[in-house]
């Protein structure tokens, strides 16, 4: 398949997750992804009703980073959903109970991802955040499968705040398990073309990435890629 800058940049989120960000900064970040038209602009709480204004109109979605990017509680992030959905986030993406997967606690896990699910039902998307980085291989497989019991639409390998982003070998294994019934974004340290037709071609349906003007100045220098 051709992939050509207008289907690329259309898998790319765009994020607002930096705490020292400014609302300059925030500003720039949001006319950018509607300048490439990218899918999402994912922020934290404090900014999503700015996020949301400066989107409005430009067809790219407003985004919520939901107990980010250590977990928090189950009410918490129930309460966060909420509120981002009311301030006008049309996806969601929420950080997984990490310890209490590592712990074996299986229900808990599963149990506070479907408690999200249920807060953004019908009116937004929710992505899972695994954090593969603290996962091992049984436990990512385990992850994988509780996310899809759950029913949210995406499993997302990684916040971007862990010790190591996302990973070729972590897509491709979230894809074959996955087999199409939920999508797999990948994120965390994710800077060039390279990076994301690797992902892309291991399975993954979305890119987080703050280098998104930046693989699309690639993709117009090539023309283009093959995936």
């Amino acid at each position: 398949m051709h992939l050509d800058v207008q289907t690329l940049a259309g898998l790319l989120d765009s994020v607002v997750l930096r705490p020292e960000y400014t609302r300059i900064q925030v500003e720039e970040i949001c006319a950018e992804a509607a300048e490439h038209g990218f899918a999402l602009v994912s922020a934290l709480p404090q900014w999503l009703p700015l996020v949301t204004h400066c989107l409005r109109g430009t067809g790219v979605a407003p985004g919520g980073a939901i107990g980010f990017p250590l977990g928090s509680s189950t009410a918490a992030k129930v309460a966060e959903t909420r509120q981002a959905i009311a301030d006008g986030a049309r996806e969601i993406d929420m950080v997984a109970q990490i310890g209490a997967l590592r712990s074996g606690e299986l229900d808990y896990y599963r149990r506070d991802i479907e408690a999200v699910v249920a807060a953004a039902r019908g009116q937004a998307q929710v992505k899972v955040i695994v954090e593969t980085c603290y996962l091992n291989e049984d436990e990512k497989r385990q992850a994988c499968i509780l996310v899809m019991e759950a029913g949210a639409d995406f499993i997302k390998t990684s916040t971007g705040f862990g010790p190591a982003g996302a990973q070729v070998e972590d897509v491709r294994l979230f894809a074959h398990l996955a087999q199409g019934k939920i999508a797999v974004k990948a994120a965390g340290g994710i800077r060039t073309l390279a990076q994301v037709r690797e992902f892309l071609l291991a399975g993954a349906r979305r890119i987080g990435t703050s280098s998104g003007a930046k693989i699309i100045a690639e993709l117009k220098e090539q023309g283009g890629i093959e995936i």
